[in-house]
């Protein structure tokens, strides 16, 4: 296994890294820093985009362009001219919530959890947009969404309240697109502080979380037993994706916020986007939104 850090881009809250199998490029967002961020394989051809609000997640479109879940809503992105456009704010009114992270099903809709600001209080839920654009509420009571994703069946969705020390799994109705029978799937060891952030599901069926304010990759197995830690070289690591030509490399996001400021600093590399090589695993293709 090798870890190497592969755009040294000093991200406030680096998030949601998502291969594209069709464009072979890389994606990536700063969510404070209001960016999303692009380049090949390698680390080459980096581009950015401003965008006019909080970023919590995005996805690749069909049609062209992306689809974003900003902090009020969620908007269509054109990558050619940079202009963003509302499709709809799920949440009006409510000020003290955002939308944050999302992926998107195999039927094509986008998947999105909202999150308290203050990370106090059970004012979050899921939402699904569809590819008609209408949107529709999956759960609630939610402190802050992380961590959507599904097995590789997509009969099983993967959900994390960051702050309820656990990952949970649903049944997830595929052709309507529903979850039901919410349980743990698994409890997290966070002896050294660390919490659920960002997860993807490997083709094997296991379940991999970024834990932030630890640094460690955890690999579930589909019971939901730990298989595997990898040890990041910084603790403050938000989400991670299998990518490339071969879907074996796992990028991982970080960021430069010390937003536990009783931690030591990390000693290289705040914020950047890392590469692990060689790890025997190969992750699924990522879907792009149907609207």
């Amino acid at each position: 296994m090798r870890i190497e850090v592969l755009i040294d881009v000093k991200t406030q809250l680096g998030e949601g890294p998502l291969w594209d199998v069709e464009d072979q490029r890389l994606y990536w967002i700063d969510s404070i820093g209001k960016k999303v961020f692009r380049c090949t394989v390698d680390g080459r051809e980096l581009r950015a985009w401003e965008v006019p609000d909080i970023i919590g997640s995005m996805a690749i479109r069909k049609k062209g362009g992306a689809v974003l879940s900003l902090a009020r809503g969620f908007h269509f992105m054109d990558f050619d001219s940079g202009e963003v456009e509302l499709i709809h704010d799920p949440e009006p009114g409510m000020q003290n919530n955002r939308l944050n992270d999302g992926k998107v099903d195999r039927h094509g809709r986008f998947v999105v959890g909202s999150m308290d600001i203050g990370e106090a209080g059970k004012n979050a839920s899921i939402y699904r947009l569809d590819p008609d654009l209408k949107v529709h509420k999956l759960d609630d009571g939610i402190i802050v969404s992380n961590g959507p994703c599904w097995s590789p069946s997509g009969e099983t969705f993967y959900f994390a309240d960051s702050w309820a020390g656990e990952l949970w799994a649903y049944d997830y109705d595929l052709s309507a697109g529903a979850v039901s029978n919410r349980r743990v799937f698994a409890t997290l060891d966070n002896s050294d502080g660390g919490i659920a952030d960002g997860s993807t599901v490997d083709a094997e069926g296991y379940v991999w979380n970024a834990q932030v304010f630890d640094g460690k990759l955890v690999r579930y197995a589909p019971d939901g037993t730990v298989d595997r830690i990898v040890q990041m070289p910084v603790r403050r690591i938000t989400s991670l994706m299998f990518g490339g030509p071969n879907l074996d490399i796992l990028y991982v996001t970080s960021m430069s916020l010390l937003l536990q400021p009783h931690l030591p600093k990390d000693p290289i590399a705040r914020g950047s986007l890392f590469a692990i090589h060689d790890l025997g695993i190969k992750g699924l293709p990522e879907f792009r939104f149907g609207g």
